[in-house]
C-alpha cells in the first residue's frame, strides 16, 4: 500500500493548518497596528478590532453555549464584551461551562471548528464558487488558478459573503481553554485504535476506514486553505497600508 497517498489528507491538513494560523495571527497583528497607529488608542482599536470580528465571535460562542445545552452541560455567564487579558492578549467574548467530563468538554471546545468549518464550507462551494479555484491550485495550474480567482468578485452578495467567511473562519479555531479536555479524549482514541491492531483488525481498518478518514481530512485541509487564501488576500493591502501610515505619521507598531 502506498502510504502517502493513503495519508495524503492528514499532509494536506497539517499544511494548510500551520499557513493559515501563522497568516491569521499575521492578519489579526496588521489590524490591530493599523487601528492603534490611526488612533493613538488601545481602547478604541480593541472595540474596532472587536466590532470587524464580530459575528465570527458570536457563532463562537454560541456553538459553546448551544453545543454545551445539547449535551446536558450546564452553562454560566455569557459575553460578547472585548476583555484586555493580564498577559496583553485580548479576550473577544466567553462562555462559562461547567465540567462535563473529558468527552463532552471536547465537543464543546470543538463545536465553534465545526459550525465555522460548516459555514466556510458551504458559503466557498456554494456561494462563493471557490471549490474550483481550490482544486486548480492543488493541480499547481497558475494560470487558470487566476483566471477563475478574477470571475470571483462577480458572485451575488460578494462583499458580504466574503466578509462573513473571512471573520467566522479567522475566529472559528479553538482556543487553548476550549482544548483542555483533547489530549485525555485523543489518548482514548489512540488506545482503541491500538487494542483493534492488537486484535487484528489492523488490515480491516486500513481497507475500510482509512480511505474515509483521509477524505475527511482531505476536506478540512480545504476549509483551511480556503480561509488561508481569504486572509492572504487581507494581508498583503494591509500590511502596505500599515507601511504607508507608519511613514506617514512616524509611528510604527512592532
Amino acid at each position: 500500500m502506498n502510504y502517502v497517498a493513503a495519508f495524503n489528507g492528514l499532509l494536506w491538513l497539517l499544511g494548510t493548518l500551520v499557513i493559515f494560523i501563522f497568516l491569521q495571527r499575521a492578519l489579526h497583528r496588521e489590524i490591530q497596528a493599523f487601528f492603534l497607529i490611526l488612533t493613538r488608542s488601545a481602547g478604541v482599536t480593541q472595540v474596532l478590532f472587536a466590532l470587524i470580528f464580530f459575528p465570527g465571535v458570536l457563532l463562537h460562542e454560541l456553538s459553546h453555549f448551544l453545543s454545551a445545552k445539547l449535551l446536558g452541560v450546564a452553562t454560566g455567564r455569557f459575553s460578547l464584551i472585548p476583555q484586555a487579558q493580564p498577559d496583553g492578549k485580548l479576550r473577544l467574548g466567553y462562555v462559562e461551562t461547567a465540567m462535563g467530563g473529558f468527552v463532552r468538554d471536547a465537543l464543546i471546545g470543538a463545536a465553534p471548528l465545526v459550525t465555522g468549518s460548516a459555514f466556510v464550507a458551504l458559503t466557498a462551494i456554494y456561494l462563493l464558487h471557490l471549490l474550483p479555484i481550490w482544486d486548480v491550485l492543488r493541480s499547481e495550474d497558475l494560470g487558470t488558478f487566476w483566471t477563475l480567482l478574477k470571475a470571483v468578485p462577480g458572485s451575488p452578495d460578494f462583499w458580504l459573503w466574503f466578509y462573513l467567511t473571512f471573520t467566522i473562519s479567522s475566529t472559528m479555531l479553538p482556543s487553548q481553554s476550549d482544548r483542555h479536555a483533547w489530549l485525555p479524549l485523543g489518548i482514548l482514541v489512540v488506545g482503541l485504535v491500538g487494542v483493534a491492531i492488537l486484535a487484528g483488525a489492523g488490515t480491516w481498518m486500513l481497507t475500510n476506514l482509512a480511505p474515509r478518514f483521509n477524505q475527511f481530512l482531505g476536506a478540512l485541509a480545504m476549509i483551511f486553505g480556503l480561509s488561508g487564501a481569504l486572509h492572504l488576500m487581507l494581508v498583503i493591502p494591509l500590511f502596505l497600508l500599515h507601511q504607508i501610515l507608519s511613514r506617514a505619521t512616524g509611528v510604527d507598531i512592532g
